[in-house]
């Protein structure tokens, strides 16, 4: 099925900034730094940065929704996507092509609809369909040069938030957005 074309950056059509509908994340790498810390009892921390959750919170603001597909399955994932009301978490996929797939059937929407972000290989088959793709600045090299963006963030240190105001500014909402969450908040 992939061959060595699929190690190199695929030729897109111009991306529809204003037909973006959905953006996309992976965990491990991306919200976080992807280190693991295991302690007793099965406990499992992860860094999570904060502004990546007060980016989440903008995009609320907009008509773009929210999708974490993690390769790994995690209960801090879980409570960091409970506690920022991110409605489509899905955990321990292998195919995460398949996964989008059946998303996107379910959202009534198509990969011209969508911006992701990833940071290894197993996000590469989605990285190669969607509208966007984004990496953190410590993403995987070769998989870096498949992407269409790379954050100057490293994963858990912001590249989230950096993809998501990048996002907004390219789609012209970017100080509504802002004022919008001000308003909010008080």
């Amino acid at each position: 099925m992939y061959s060595k074309t699929t190690l190199v950056k695929p030729n897109k059509r111009v991306v529809p900034w204003n037909d973006l509908k959905l953006m996309v994340f992976d965990c491990d790498g991306v919200l976080t730094d992807g280190r693991f810390i295991y302690g007793s009892t099965n406990l499992e921390l992860k860094h999570f940065h904060g502004h990546d959750g007060l980016g989440f919170k903008l995009l609320q603001k907009t008509d773009i929704m929210i999708s974490v597909i993690s390769g790994r399955s995690s209960e801090a994932l879980e409570r960091r996507c409970r506690d920022l009301n991110i409605p489509y978490l899905f955990q321990n996929i292998t195919n995460k092509l398949k996964c989008l797939d059946n998303l996107l059937k379910d959202l009534k929407l198509s990969y011209t609809n969508v911006a992701y972000m990833g940071d290894d290989w197993n996000d590469v088959p989605v990285m190669r369909k969607v509208a966007f793709s984004a990496v953190p600045a410590d993403a995987q090299p070769d998989v870096a040069k498949i992407a269409d963006w790379v954050s100057e963030y490293r994963g858990g240190q912001g590249a989230a938030r950096d993809l998501i105001n990048y996002v907004l500014m390219r789609k012209g909402i970017y100080e509504k957005t802002v004022l919008a969450y001000l308003d909010s908040i008080g």
